[in-house]
């Protein structure tokens, strides 16, 4: 009887034990271990040279669990987190049920260049349970930069740049899907600074978005570390310095994330994966930029256009092996030019946009858009010998073209010939059809391993429609650019801090324009802080609306949206008979073409705040951009992280006490 009761009682905690785990538990390869969700504490190092460099686990260990009478007695001096998978918070820890919370032990050291792992990890389960290994959280990816000034010559006349590592164009931040990326960025600029990350969603996290509306900035002499996770993401992005006109001087650079080993991409790996950074120049400083602007006047046409950094050179950018294929990732991060990008005598598949698998379309030359990525495989099946690799201005009365050289390894030196293949004449009319003839691939695996295409956004119901009117004004004497007749302006009080520290109706006003603006609205323009409020996991419609004569180019911060038309003339309910309602391309970036209108889709269930602006520097300087804040009313960790310890204060915040903090 005595025996059968220790049976019945181990049986019973036993089970009261697997209640208290959380249910994904997997083997992983590495090592064979068993994983599982815990709370991780870790303790942060930073990778030599300032390269990313990845942990396992710091210290970790396990207390009791509430409420769990088993777990509660458990003792265990130490044990192993395998990284893998979960979301980080905002302090450097992960967030996950409340009744894990680890403190423990875990040794690392470097030898020969190495690194090797102690770790103590004799878990002894109390009444005789046997040793297990846990998962923890998704690698860490180390960086850190130091943004200085220094000399770059894009057109071939030194000037004052912005510098990474001393590196120009910045460093490639090379990543994989949920990889934890941790950046610590020493300021020794003269003036404030702040990146954002252009594409990447920071799920829950408008923490680390980087913007003025969201961060206080980081201040000459400073520094602030970057926290965030590239969650269920793929494709080609890249990150920039957000305020005044930085973005003219440099301090941007590519930004890679990955599919995990798990999932299969639609095409076979390429032999080498090429990061490709196009934009036009000025000649001019930043900060002779931003004063022509401050004065009210506009800067005017560029003065060239680079290649990455270069807008001529005669040593190779990459090489290529014969008969191999590359992937090139193309970037626009100029500050007003539509470009178009182009290879000497070889076609491109297009595979990638934006973190979308597309389908696999050939083309000879692709328009890409201030803002906008683009992923495509070239195959190098040609005569071995040099090759230009050639991007051009559009819709500019002037063309301005730059050119860098593609090698062939067993090319033997032989040059380029000197004719280089001519971009698409005539208006955007050919841009608009390239546009329609990008498509969602939908037998793809995205980030995670469901189908891109089960999610039917042509399905749900919309909910609300609002229409981004563009428009060009003067007010006092001076150039502004407006939406829906609102020139925003950045309060001194960063808006995600008013609005979390209870203070929002002491800095702004939500809602100053309306959905759908009357053509009078928009003659007269006003300057406020312009930020928009909407529901929280609503699927909404948004119209670009460009009533000038110049390209407008748009990003969204923190989603993709379904891009699902595009056409001339004045929206009307009834264009939606026209649009994509099976395969739009998922993306963050969308042209509006003179005169024309485009339309996505998209459900707004990523708590925060973020911005959405005009690509074209000038006219985000000036005013055309607002915030969308997206509040959670269950104030939970589940929908958005609480402030970071780090987060320097300003404004009428710096002094007050934190509110209560979010919890499960």
């Amino acid at each position: 009887m005595e025996m059968r009761e220790g049976i019945n009682e181990r049986r019973r905690k036993k089970r009261e034990f697997d209640l208290c785990l959380p249910r994904h538990i997997k083997t992983v390869g590495d090592k064979g271990m068993q994983q599982t969700d815990l709370e991780l504490n870790t303790n942060r190092r930073e990778g030599r040279n300032g390269r990313g460099k990845e942990y396992g686990l710091a210290q970790s260990s396990l207390r009791g669990l509430n409420g769990c009478h088993f777990c509660s007695s458990l003792s265990i001096p130490s044990l192993v987190i395998k990284a893998e998978e979960r979301e980080p918070s905002l302090d450097g820890r992960i967030r996950v049920p409340s009744f894990f919370n680890l403190t423990g032990m875990h040794r690392e050291a470097e030898m020969g260049g190495s690194r090797v792992l102690l770790p103590l990890f004799m878990i002894c389960l109390w009444a005789g349970w046997p040793a297990f290994l846990v998962r923890g959280e998704d690698p860490y990816l180390y960086f850190t930069w130091n943004v200085t000034y220094g000399t770059v010559s894009p057109l071939g006349v030194p000037q004052q740049g912005i510098l990474i590592n001393g590196e120009f164009p910045g460093p490639a931040i090379n990543c994989s899907s949920n990889n934890n990326v941790v950046i610590n960025v020493f300021n020794f600029l003269d003036e404030p600074l702040l990146f954002t990350w252009n594409g990447i969603q920071q799920r829950k996290n408008s923490w680390m978005e980087g913007m003025p509306g969201t961060n206080c900035p980081i201040q000459p002499g400073e520094n602030f570390t970057y926290h965030y996770q590239v969650k269920d993401q793929i494709g080609s992005y890249f990150y920039f310095p957000t305020l005044g006109m930085q973005r003219a001087a440099g301090g941007f650079g590519g930004l890679r994330v990955h599919s995990r080993n798990l999932i299969p991409v639609p095409f076979d790996p390429p032999e080498d994966d090429y990061t490709v950074l196009i934009g036009d120049w000025f000649k001019k400083s930043h900060t002779e930029l931003r004063k022509t602007l401050d004065s009210g006047k506009s800067i005017g046409r560029p003065d060239g256009v680079h290649i990455h950094g270069k807008s001529e050179d005669n040593e190779p950018l990459y090489t290529m092996k014969p008969n191999m294929t590359y992937r090139y990732r193309v970037c626009n991060v100029g500050v007003r030019s539509s470009l178009n990008f182009r290879f000497q005598g070889h076609v491109m598949k297009l595979v990638e946009m934006e973190g979308s698998h597309t389908v696999q379309n050939i083309y000879d030359s692709i328009d890409v858009h201030v803002g906008q990525c683009y992923s495509v495989l070239v195959t190098a099946d040609q005569e071995p010998k040099d090759y230009y690799m050639v991007v051009s201005t559009r819709f500019l009365k002037k063309t301005y073209t730059a050119k860098r050289i593609i090698r062939y390894t067993n090319g033997n030196g032989a040059p380029a010939s000197p004719e280089l293949p001519e971009a698409p004449g005539g208006n955007w009319a050919w841009s608009l059809n390239q546009f329609r003839s990008f498509r969602w691939n939908l037998t793809a695996s995205a980030a995670r391993p469901n189908p891109q295409g089960s999610y039917h956004y042509g399905f749900i119901n919309i909910t609300r429609t609002i229409k981004i009117a563009n428009s060009v004004s003067t007010v006092d004497g001076k150039l502004r650019y407006a939406i829906n007749g609102v020139s925003h302006v950045d309060p001194p009080t960063p808006i995600k801090l008013a609005e979390y520290f209870g203070i929002a109706d002491q800095v702004f006003k939500y809602n100053s324009i309306v959905d759908d603006p009357s053509p009078e609205s928009l003659e007269k323009v006003s300057i406020a802080t312009n930020v928009l409020n909407i529901t929280f996991r609503t699927f909404v419609e948004i119209i670009f609306e460009n009533h000038e004569k110049s390209i407008q180019s748009w990003h969204l911060n923190g989603y993709s949206f379904f891009a699902v038309a595009m056409e001339p003339g004045r929206w009307k309910e009834e264009k939606r008979k026209n649009y994509n309602l099976l395969d739009a391309v998922s993306r963050n970036t969308i042209q509006v073409f003179p005169g024309s209108w485009s339309a996505i889709l998209l459900t707004f269930d990523n708590a925060g705040l973020w911005n959405l602006r005009a690509e074209t520097l000038e006219r985000s300087y000036l005013g055309q951009q607002l915030y969308i804040s997206v509040l959670s009313p269950a104030r939970s960790l589940r929908d958005e992280y609480n402030i970071p310890d780090i987060t320097p204060l300003c404004g009428i915040v710096k002094d007050l006490p934190k509110p209560k903090p979010y919890t499960i």
